[in-house]
């Protein structure tokens, strides 16, 4: 046992009333503990609706961004498409081109000509 000596002798009714209030603090400390355990309880439970609100919502973002994907390739399709159109409509400009420019070097040729008629009877 421990030594005592020199502090005074508890009487049984200090110990009773010592341990008495040991016994209320652990009790209100008890209760304590109970509060923020059902408040954390609370919180796991929110938080475990916003994880699944989460998963969720990424399965949804996923699928979009799968048919976001899908999208693009057909795209990509259109795309060459597009670009074999623009090559032909390019051939055909360059065609048309080449056999107006003939006609515009004919039709300078026959101005000029009627130019010089006009001025050689002096009605220009």
């Amino acid at each position: 046992m421990a030594d005592r000596s020199g502090r005074p002798v508890r009487t049984g009714g200090e110990r009773i009333r010592k341990l008495a209030q040991a016994a209320l603090n652990a009790d209100v400390t008890v209760e304590q503990v109970d509060t923020v355990l059902d408040g954390l309880s609370e919180t796991l439970d929110d938080l475990n609706r916003s994880t699944s609100k989460l998963d969720a919502t990424l399965e949804r973002f996923d699928d979009t961004i799968n048919q976001i994907n899908d999208l693009a390739q057909a795209l990509f399709g259109v795309v060459e498409r597009m670009e074999g159109v623009v090559a032909r409509v390019e051939r055909i400009v360059d065609i048309g081109e080449s056999l107006v420019a003939p006609l515009a070097v004919t039709d300078q040729v026959i101005r000029g000509v009627l130019d010089r008629v006009r001025k050689g009877a002096g009605l220009g």
